[in-house]
């Protein structure tokens, strides 16, 4: 189990450094198909490792930082007049070139969740879209997503993601005795146990009717099977804090026929919604002065690697559905007025227009520059943010 969620998190970790070069080859398609010439393709950024000069007359490099990729063309500043350059190209080339990145996104993002649909789509958000009449639950785990200090569930020793199978009286009892059991086989020894934990839902009710009760619980860590005890509160105490002291979460797979493309675009109109409404909540809160409100809406390299390794223990298919999710992230943010991104670029090339004057070279240089430069000391913030969250 563990070299599989190691195995995991490195390919979600390529596809994610996939998503970057996806986008650039948007933009090395549209280039190519619109006379713009490509002078490189790279994968990853430099300095750089090797490099070969094509026959199609553009250098396919490959670079020491793994971590994306990039595409050069030839004249990409406004002001460049070279036949072949994107500078000379027309107002509707230029924007089918810096947009087309983020269609590629959009479009990964698509086949990514038509695929879940008819493996196996995870349950991220409340109300997820689908199809309900073309929709069935496959699988179906509990697992703890909070642990309170001093609760009876730390001092038995759950953790976070552990999955729970049952919670039972601990010793013989008419409840155990009357009911189906299966046999499992932990590093303690074979025990019969009754599945009774089904969804996040019953688990108030079982661990209720046991409070004030020595119990056995029976939880798989990492695949591993394990039994710990703990002693419920009763009472009061168990009223106000829960008998076991934990709040539980579904990990739920879902799966789809014909509607899983359907699916697919309903999925990306409502995690573009959220995501929209993240970024209002992240503004508004850096308005207020909430900064703690604000970092807990974004997440950067480390944050995203973190995610990606928990994603690994949950199976494949989470991890695919945070990479879908991060290829819509990456289309949303190439659409935003950020200078150094594609959207940014784009406005600043549409306002220019608007004003009936072309940039400067040296005026879009500094524009770009500068904003890139925000740009990298914001990354740098939000992984500050990001390891102090997290470690």
């Amino acid at each position: 189990m563990v070299v599989m969620s190691v195995l995991l998190l490195i390919v979600g970790l390529v596809l994610f450094v996939g998503l970057v070069v996806l986008h650039e080859f948007g933009h090395f398609i549209a280039a190519r198909r619109n006379g713009v010439e490509v002078e490189e393709f790279g994968i990853g950024f430099p300095p750089r490792a090797w490099a070969r000069k094509t026959k199609r007359g553009f250098l396919f490099s490959l670079n020491w930082l793994p971590v994306g990729g990039f595409v050069r063309l030839k004249g990409e500043h406004d002001a460049a007049t070279a036949a072949g350059s994107l500078g000379a190209a027309r107002f509707s080339v230029k924007t089918k070139v810096m947009l087309a990145g983020v269609g590629m996104n959009l479009l990964a993002a698509f086949v990514i969740f038509t695929v879940l649909g008819w493996v196996g789509m995870p349950q991220l958000i409340d109300n997820q879209f689908s199809i309900k009449r073309d929709t069935k639950v496959v699988h179906n785990e509990v697992l703890v997503g909070y642990v309170g200090a001093g609760s009876p569930a730390e001092k038995a020793g759950l953790k976070t993601r552990d999955q729970l199978l049952s919670i039972q009286p601990d010793g013989p009892s008419f409840y155990v005795d009357t009911m189906p059991k299966a046999t499992l086989h932990t590093p303690q020894g074979d025990v019969e146990y009754v599945t009774d934990v089904v969804s996040s839902a019953s688990l108030p009710s079982i661990t209720k009717d046991l409070a004030g009760q020595r119990v056995q619980i029976i939880y798989v860590r990492g695949g591993t099977p394990h039994i710990t005890v703990a002693q419920l509160r009763a009472g009061a105490d168990a009223a106000k804090n829960g008998a076991l002291g934990i709040s539980p979460a579904d990990y739920t797979l879902t799966r789809s026929t014909w509607s899983a493309p359907v699916q697919a675009l309903g999925l990306l109109w409502q995690f573009t919604a959220a995501t929209f409404q993240g970024i209002a909540t992240a503004l508004s809160a850096l308005f207020h002065g909430d900064t703690a409100t604000a970092s807990q809406q974004v997440s950067g390299p480390v944050g995203i690697v973190v995610v990606l390794h928990n994603g690994s223990l949950l199976g494949y298919q989470f991890v695919l559905l945070i990479v879908g999710v991060i290829s819509l992230s990456l289309a949303i943010m190439n659409v935003l007025p950020i200078p150094a991104l594609d959207g940014g670029r784009f406005y600043v090339l549409l306002f220019s227009r608007i004003f009936g004057k072309k940039l400067s070279r040296g005026l879009e240089e500094r524009i770009v520059s500068s904003s890139f430069v925000f740009l990298l000391l914001l990354i740098l913030l939000i992984t500050v943010v990001d390891v102090k969250r997290i470690f």
